[in-house]
């Protein structure tokens, strides 16, 4: 059987309830890098987040809204928006549980800031406020693109390699401090922090600001997805 891999999803409102909200393109890249996705609901009750997670040998924590500075002790900025309570509490317990069971993950964009926050880490709230920072896309800003550089001795650059890598960029939030036994692996040239993995390297435990699953034709992109599902693969045989 095809690693399978838990995708978290959105939750939007509309006038008959709740609707749920997954991007095609997170999981046709991980079906290209030959595992199943497996779309998560965000659970009512974030205490059924290891049961949720029993079908799965990866996760894979999808962009979205902000998440709440409360979790960091800072006040709010303006210019956040707020991802839905019930997505932010099912995130962070779904993520709390697959840490608890070794679990292989894999955050992109919002799931890279949830990476760093469920480690203790914090957020910059909003980029523009530094007038150093460059254009990163987000805010209402349009999208941007720009290079990232990774650090040589990194899982992420076994992944993907060292050379400066060119991304794709949609946010105004990112990783202030990665957080417990966290270190940053990549930069932009502005210095915002682009990717964050776990110190140890003895797992795949991994978070990248831009979005590889809208290029995923490009196989250094690809390469992370590749990675999760040959480390989900390899989870599943130790506990299957």
């Amino acid at each position: 059987m095809k690693p399978r891999i838990a995708m978290t999803a959105s939750l939007e409102q509309s006038p008959d309830g709740l609707r749920l909200h997954a991007p095609v393109a997170y999981a046709e890249a991980v079906e290209a890098a030959g595992g199943l996705p497996l779309v998560l609901p965000p659970p009512e009750d974030p205490a059924r987040a290891a049961e949720l997670l029993g079908a799965a040998d990866g996760l894979l924590l999808v962009g979205g809204g902000d998440l709440s500075s409360t979790l960091w002790g800072e006040a709010l900025n303006p210019a956040t928006r707020l991802l839905h309570p019930r997505r932010q509490k099912a995130d962070l317990a779904l993520l709390a549980a697959a840490e608890e069971r070794g679990m292989p993950v894999l955050g992109i964009c919002l799931g890279c800031q949830e990476v760093a926050v469920h480690r203790g880490g914090s957020l910059i709230q909003h980029l523009y406020d530094d007038p150093t920072v460059r254009d990163h896309g987000g805010g209402g800003r349009p999208k941007a693109d720009h290079m990232v550089m990774v650090e040589p001795d990194s899982s992420l650059a076994r992944l993907i390699g060292v050379e400066p890598l060119h991304v794709n960029s949609t946010h105004h939030q990112a990783v202030r401090d990665p957080g417990r036994a966290m270190r940053r692996v990549a930069a932009a040239e502005d210095g915002v922090i682009e990717a964050i993995e776990d110190v140890t390297g003895e797992r795949f435990f991994l978070g990248v600001q831009w979005h590889p699953e809208r290029l995923r034709t490009e196989p250094r992109h690809l390469a992370l997805f590749e990675g999760l599902v040959e480390a989900a693969g390899a989870f599943g045989m130790r506990t299957g």
